[in-house]
């Protein structure tokens, strides 16, 4: 994929509908499994389209989940950075991947998020030690050849 197809409108729509996702309210068994779409997004863009979703994006995004969910200012951003920089590091091996073989690096990516948002809330003291903080874990990495069927076609189709 090359930058030059992708705009700017089309990264931040995806964006905006990704946050309007996250502060949707949801029934709870199914609010325990929401994927964090704008974390997904975060790292299609980061493949898709380096130029545009850098880490300041990748901060931004992380930094809006704080300010909308009212935790602690910039505990999401740090990970999502974090998860943001490896996206990039590791950008043209990852996109020579076979979707199976993406969608378990998506899994590590999510997992690693998730890890740095639990090791801050042990630090900040609220810690959530139950198994059903790892379901966006799941959820998101079987999301991720959905999201990825969908804005692959979507940029092939708006050329």
């Amino acid at each position: 994929m090359s930058d030059g197809r992708i705009s700017r409108v089309r990264v931040t729509f995806t964006v905006i509908l990704a946050i309007i996702f996250a502060v949707l309210p949801l029934p709870e068994p199914i609010n325990a499994a929401r994927p964090d779409l704008l974390l997904l997004l975060v790292i299609y863009w980061s493949l898709s389209a380096p130029r545009i979703a850098g880490l300041l994006f990748a901060w931004l995004c992380g930094l809006s989940i704080d300010v909308l969910k009212g935790i602690i200012l910039g505990q999401h951003a740090l990970a999502f950075l974090a998860v943001a920089y490896l996206t990039h590091k590791f950008q043209l091996r990852i996109r020579i991947f076979p979707l199976s073989q993406q969608t378990l690096t998506v899994f590590a990516f999510l997992a690693l998020y998730q890890f740095i948002v639990f090791w801050l809330d042990g630090i900040i003291g609220q810690p959530v030690t139950t198994w059903m903080r790892w379901l966006p874990v799941i959820s998101g990495a079987i999301l991720w050849p959905i999201l990825v069927a969908g804005l692959d076609t979507w940029n092939r189709r708006n050329r």
